[in-house]
C-alpha cells in the first residue's frame, strides 16, 4: 500500500484518497487510513485512477436512451415518441464515413457547431446508422477521470465499444481525454465521438499555443446553424410527426433544433408564470399573442402593442390578476431572451409589434385540453390584420375553428357572419346570420334584416326585422315600420289609381314617412 509515516492500518480502517499539498505545490496522491480506534495514517503511493465500470456494464447502442446521453428532449404529448424522426443533415454522409473509419481504426471524431445547432442529435444518428446495435457505449459525466479507461477497454473481449463525449470541453484536462489516453484508445481501435461548441473549439484549438492537445490534427465536422434549402425540403417530407410539421410552419428565423429544444422550456416557464407572485401580466400577454396567432395572424406582421393591450380585457379572470404587474414589466419579461435564442414574445422588425414564439402556438393548438380562443378575439384579429392576405388568413382560421361549433352555438355563428360580412362575402355572411337568427339570436335577426334590405330583399327581411323588433331592438322597429309604410304606400297608390274612394286620403299621412329614405344601416 505504500510507506507509512507511522504504522500499517489495522483491518478495521476507513480509507480515503486525496492529494498531498505543501506550500501550494502538488506532490503526489495521498492515501489516508483512519483507524476506528483513533489515529490517522498517511501513505504515499502510485497515482490512483477512478474505478470505471467494465465494458459489459456499458449500455448497448440499440437500447441506450439518447435523451439520457445528452440529446435534448422535445415536446412530448400523449402518444408521441420520445423524439421526433431525425431529419437528415447535409453533413451526414461525411460524418458517417468518419464514424466507420474510427470504428475500424480508432480515432476521434468531433462535430462542432453553434449552441442548439443539433450537434448531439446528429452525432447520435450517425452512431445508430453506422455502428451495430450491440456496440457498448460509455458516456462518462464531465470531469470523470479517464486515465484508467484503456485498461478497462483491454478487458472487453470481443465486444465492440465507443466512447461518447457530448460537450468535449468538459472532458479535457490532465485527468480526462489526454493525448496519451487517446493514443491508447486508437491502438485499441476504439472510436471516440464528441461534440463541441464552435467558440469552445476555437478557444482551445487556436487560442493559446500548446493547449490544442487532443484537438491537434483533428479536422472537425462542422454543423451550420442555418439549415440549407435541401435540409428544409427534407423537413417538409415528415408529414406524420406533428412536431416536425409545426417546426416547418412555425420556426420562423430559428433553426429546427432551436425550435424543438427551447419549446418545452418556454412552455413550462410560461405555464408557471401565471401565478400572482410571478408574472401574471406577462403570462396574459403571451396568451393573447398565442390566441392572435391561432386566429390566423401571420407571424411576420405581428400584433401591435395597442391590440395586445385591448385584447387583454377579453380575459376577465386573468386580466384581474394581471394587474399585480404593469404592462411594461410584463412585456419586458415576455420579450427577454432565453437560452440565447428567443423570448416568449418575438419582436417584429420595424414595427412596435410582437408575435408569440412559434412552438408555443403549436403546442397550445396540439394539446387536447387547450382553452378555445375567446369569440371576441376574432373581430379584433380581423381589425389587427394589416393586409388582404392576413384578413383572408383570419377568415380561413375562423371557419376552421368555428364552423362545427356554430351549428349549435348562435354566438359562434354571429361571429362567422360578422367576419364574412367584413371581408365582403355577403352570401356566406347571410347564411351564418340566418343560422343564428333561426336559433333565436335577436341581434343576428336585426343584422340579417338590415343586410337583406341593403340587398333589395325587403320581403325576405321583414320576418327577421319583426323578430328583432318584437324583442325590443329599436333600430329594427324603426326600419320595419319604414318598410311596412313603403309597402302600404305602394298598395294604397295602386288602390287609388284603381279608383278606390278612401285610398287617396290614406296616402297623405304615409307620404311624410315614405318620401324620406331611411338610413337602413345605422340606428
Amino acid at each position: 500500500m505504500g510507506v507509512s509515516d507511522e504504522r500499517e492500518a489495522p483491518n478495521d480502517t476507513v480509507v480515503g484518497v486525496g492529494n498531498s499539498v505543501s506550500d501550494g505545490t502538488f506532490r503526489a496522491p495521498v492515501v489516508q487510513a483512519g483507524a476506528v480506534n483513533g489515529g490517522v495514517h498517511t501513505y504515499y503511493g502510485q497515482p490512483h485512477f477512478s474505478v470505471l465500470p467494465p465494458v459489459s456494464e456499458w449500455p448497448r447502442l440499440g437500447t441506450a436512451d439518447p435523451i439520457a446521453l445528452g440529446v435534448r428532449r422535445t415536446r412530448r404529448l400523449p402518444g408521441e415518441s420520445p423524439l421526433p424522426p431525425y431529419v437528415e443533415r447535409d453533413c451526414d454522409e461525411e460524418l458517417g464515413d468518419r464514424v466507420r473509419e474510427a470504428a475500424r481504426e480508432g480515432g476521434l471524431v468531433v462535430v462542432t457547431g453553434a449552441p442548439l445547432s443539433g450537434k448531439t442529435r446528429t452525432v447520435w444518428a450517425a452512431l445508430a446508422a453506422n455502428l451495430p446495435g450491440t456496440t457498448r457505449v460509455f458516456a462518462p459525466s464531465p470531469g470523470t477521470d479517464l486515465r484508467g479507461l484503456p485498461a478497462v477497454v483491454r478487458g472487453r473481449g470481443e465486444a465492440s465499444c465507443v466512447l461518447w463525449l457530448d460537450d468535449l470541453g468538459g472532458h479535457l484536462g490532465e485527468h480526462g481525454l489526454t493525448p496519451a489516453v487517446l493514443a491508447d484508445l486508437v491502438r485499441l481501435r476504439v472510436p471516440v465521438l464528441a461534440t463541441m461548441d464552435d467558440q469552445a473549439y476555437d478557444a482551445r484549438r487556436f487560442g493559446v499555443p500548446g493547449r490544442a492537445g487532443v484537438l491537434s490534427g483533428v479536422e472537425p465536422v462542422e454543423l451550420p446553424r442555418a439549415w440549407s434549402e435541401g435540409e428544409s425540403e427534407r423537413l417538409d417530407t415528415f408529414d406524420g410527426d406533428p412536431r416536425l410539421r409545426a417546426a416547418a410552419a412555425w420556426r420562423g428565423t430559428h433553426s429546427v433544433p432551436e425550435y424543438l429544444a427551447v419549446g418545452p422550456e418556454l412552455m413550462e416557464e410560461w405555464r408557471r408564470a401565471r401565478r400572482p407572485d410571478a408574472h401574471p401580466c406577462g403570462h396574459l400577454l403571451v396568451r393573447v399573442a398565442i390566441d392572435f396567432a391561432r386566429c390566423g395572424l401571420i407571424s411576420w406582421a405581428g400584433i401591435h402593442v395597442n391590440h395586445l393591450s385591448e385584447a387583454m380585457e377579453l380575459y376577465a379572470e386573468e386580466s384581474a390578476g394581471a394587474r399585480a404587474e404593469s404592462f411594461k414589466e410584463g412585456l419586458a419579461w415576455a420579450a427577454d431572451i432565453r437560452h440565447g435564442v428567443t423570448g416568449l414574445l418575438v419582436p417584429v422588425w420595424g414595427r412596435d409589434a410582437w408575435t408569440a414564439f412559434g412552438s408555443l402556438v403549436a403546442d397550445v393548438e396540439d394539446r387536447g385540453d387547450s382553452v378555445c380562443v375567446p369569440l371576441g378575439m376574432w373581430p379584433l384579429a380581423l381589425a389587427a390584420a394589416t393586409d388582404n392576405q392576413a384578413r383572408g388568413s383570419v377568415r380561413w382560421h375562423a371557419h376552421k375553428s368555428l364552423v362545427a361549433v356554430a351549428k349549435s352555438d348562435p354566438e359562434a355563428a354571429v361571429t362567422l357572419g360578422a367576419i364574412n360580412a367584413e371581408v365582403g362575402d355577403l352570401g356566406t355572411a347571410k347564411y351564418w346570420y340566418r343560422s343564428a337568427a333561426d336559433a333565436g339570436h335577436t341581434e343576428a335577426a336585426a343584422t340579417l334584416g338590415e343586410m337583406l334590405v341593403v340587398l333589395d330583399a325587403e320581403v325576405e327581411a321583414i320576418p327577421y326585422l319583426e323578430q328583432a323588433a318584437e324583442a325590443g331592438i329599436a333600430r329594427s322597429q324603426y326600419l320595419l315600420g319604414i318598410l311596412l309604410a313603403d309597402r302600404a304606400h305602394d298598395w294604397l297608390t295602386r288602390a287609388a289609381e284603381a279608383g278606390h274612394p278612401a285610398a287617396e286620403d290614406a296616402l297623405l299621412p304615409l307620404r311624410k314617412v315614405t318620401d324620406t329614405p331611411p338610413d337602413t344601416v345605422k340606428e
